[in-house]
């Protein structure tokens, strides 16, 4: 299962992914988009990517103990939901209008629904295990929700996009030592029945 830099790795590749097809139009540079949040100051970019939480996925099967070798087993992995907000940044200096806002966010918007899904092992690919791909969704909160959030970072709400990313499996570092069977004992027991039959 994948190693911890998964979350990150989560984050690198929206980023990737939208500097690739939203640069040169409508942002000029790859430069443009980065991981931040919008309480980050003096930074010069248009499209922010920001995760905001991390919450177990209950709502995903967990898988048992996996064997490790043949006398350890590995703790089973934790089913994540991590949550982003993809924003306009507005402390930049591109001067953007509304118009141009609006524009951003729905080329934003188009291109994860055009790419919402990734396997893990393309994220890491030393992985040999088959995992479900990582599908970004929709977020399904409220706008009151989404203007907490904002206020939670102690700025005003504006126009951005919510999306769950899931199941993100984290692999656990802890391993089980397990007996090895040393000793062996076998007995054969005659019944009765087969003893009248002799």
């Amino acid at each position: 299962m994948a190693d911890y830099p998964i979350i990150a790795d989560v984050s690198s590749y929206i980023v990737r992914t939208l500097r690739e097809k939203m640069c040169p139009e409508p942002i000029p540079s790859p430069n443009n988009i980065e991981i931040s949040s919008p309480a980050s100051q003096d930074v010069d970019y248009i499209v922010g990517v920001y995760l905001y939480d991390i919450k177990e996925d209950v709502e995903v099967s967990q898988p048992r103990y996996i064997n490790h070798g043949r006398v350890q087993l590995q703790k089973p992995p934790r089913p994540f939901a991590l949550y982003y907000m993809v924003f306009i940044n507005g402390g930049g200096q591109m001067g953007l209008k509304d118009p141009d806002i609006q524009k951003i966010i729905g080329r934003a918007a188009q291109i994860v629904n055009d790419n919402n899904a990734v396997l893990p092992n393309e994220l890491q690919s030393w992985l040999t295990t088959d995992e479900p791909p990582i599908v970004l969704s929709q977020a399904k909160i409220s706008l009151e929700e989404k203007v907490r959030v904002w206020s939670a970072i102690n700025k005003p709400y504006q126009i951005s996009l919510f999306y769950k990313a899931a199941p993100v499996y984290l692999s656990s570092a802890e391993y089980i030592d397990t007996p090895r069977v040393v000793d062996a004992s076998f007995s054969l027991q005659i019944t009765e029945e087969r003893r009248e039959k002799k």
